[in-house]
């Protein structure tokens, strides 16, 4: 596509995080002058540098940390097992380090241009912090988010940590109070809990993970107790306070005002938008809720600018972002034939142990928006592969058109949940029916021949058509 040279670049795109560099690498690719606009001190996206990447780094040594504290299962002695949780993070730091080297590589290999300095918005212009303006045909934002701000102003005072304080410490907390239900918060509560470190979890929802079937919630919520954890759910949040060398959250559950202490605070409720900087006003994007709006073809409200990722959403997902981030390139090469957005199988896993993953439709978002459904699952506790395992928490699920037999939502909360969900993200990718995942081999004993159970129960209830 050729576009006018009566601007600096075809496209350029703020933000070097995973949306932004899969943006930028799929204009290039269709021939437009791009240019990657990246302002943060570190280069790689949060991903890389703060989130999935670091984190399933530290939640696989609690893991190992655990199999060899409980060795006795299988009748294998082990004695004085112990951590160096400074060479625990060393490790992660030095994984970190060579995915981030290698973003860097791909944001400079002359693609298009990469420019260090922070962006706003003049009107069609930036305005950049190198004492530069920059002009451009169109405009994609990838600003990836920030950790939100907290609801206690006493927080604040008191201080607290947040996802990108844990990845920096060097020694653990002897006790922890973890505020949120969401993935971070789980994850990071029982990364901790695994090192030995006690910990209070308080949220918000009624249960755990409020976007997931409240039965794999249920699921975590046994093991972090069975593991030790306190769980306190469907709270309300009071006030936070110092109590000598500790800090106090004060909270309201069933109905009475209870407090716990800790060492330290983890703030795990939620990130938003990093948006602020940008004065998009001067654009005329609208933001409502400090969220970018976007259609399915991520286009904003304002014809040449774009928004991808989590500045965006709606979900906060790195695979995602990098889908919407190449639907935006492409479509700017392409505004005759645009390409739009699919979320039909889209995918959450939580890397806590039981994992928990779906695919698709959950329960709660049938019964929502009123989807005719019927759904069949069957235990780990009852499975060969699982028991020989000692892995016997949690279930999978499927969900299925109760006409036609296809294969609409999946939940895996189990062991490797995250992989074994991949199998239902292909099923419902060829559209397949419970019939045929139920007639398709399955090697035993195998994680992975579970599915079948739940698949030939639904399709022993809808006539194969």
């Amino acid at each position: 596509m050729q576009m006018s040279h009566s601007f600096d670049y075809d496209v350029a795109v703020i933000g070097g995080g995973s949306g932004g560099y899969a943006a930028a690498r799929t204009a290039a690719g269709f021939g437009l002058r791009t240019a990657v606009i990246e302002g943060g001190d570190e280069v790689g996206g949060l991903c890389i540098l703060r989130g999935c990447m670091p984190t399933k780094a530290l939640l696989y040594a609690s893991e190992v940390m655990h199999l060899a504290t409980h060795a006795d299962l299988w009748g294998i002695r082990t004695k004085g097992v112990g951590y160096d949780f400074a060479q625990v993070m060393a490790r992660k730091d030095k994984l970190i380090k060579e995915f981030a080297d290698y973003r860097r590589e791909q944001l400079t290999d002359g693609r298009f241009a990469f420019i260090r300095a922070k962006a706003r918005f003049l009107d069609k212009h930036l305005d950049l912090s190198n004492g530069n303006t920059l002009s451009a045909a169109h405009f994609i934002i990838s600003t990836g988010s920030v950790v939100a701000p907290s609801p206690l102003p006493d927080l604040n005072q008191i201080g607290y940590l947040t996802s990108d304080d844990a990845l920096k410490l060097q020694a653990p907390p002897a006790s922890l109070i973890v505020l949120g239900g969401g993935a971070v918060a789980v994850e990071f509560a029982q990364f901790f809990l695994r090192f030995g470190v006690k910990v209070t979890l308080i949220q918000r929802s009624p249960h755990l993970l409020r976007d997931f079937d409240q039965d794999a919630a249920d699921e975590l919520t046994k093991v972090f107790r069975r593991e030790g954890m306190e769980v306190f759910s469907h709270t309300t949040l009071l006030k936070a306070t110092r109590h000598g060398r500790h800090k106090q959250i004060t909270f309201e559950h069933d109905g009475q005002v209870r407090s716990v202490e800790a060492d330290e605070i983890f703030f795990a409720l939620g990130r938003i938008p990093n948006i602020r900087s940008l004065d998009l006003e001067n654009a005329g994007v609208a933001a409502p809720l400090e969220t970018i709006l976007t259609d399915a073809h991520m286009q904003t409200n304002v014809e040449h600018i774009y928004a991808v990722g989590d500045c965006t959403g709606p979900y906060e997902i790195v695979h995602i972002a990098i889908q919407q981030g190449e639907v935006a390139g492409y479509n700017i090469a392409h505004p005759d034939s645009p390409r739009s957005m699919d979320y039909r199988l889209l995918v959450n896993v939580v890397f806590t142990e039981p994992q928990i993953a779906t695919v698709g439709l959950t329960e709660k978002e049938a019964h929502l928006h009123s989807i005719p459904y019927i759904a069949a699952k069957y235990p780990f506790s009852d499975h060969g592969k699982s028991l020989i395992m000692e892995a016997r928490d949690g279930f999978v699920k499927l969900l299925a058109n109760p006409t036609s037999g296809e294969i609409i939502g999946g939940c895996c909360t189990g062991p490797v949940g995250g992989e074994l969900i991949h199998e239902i993200i292909a099923a419902m990718h060829k559209r397949m029916t419970v019939h045929e995942l139920a007639a398709m081999p399955h090697y035993h004993p195998t994680l992975a021949e579970i599915w079948t159970y739940p698949a030939e129960e639904l399709a022993g209830k809808i006539s194969p058509k």
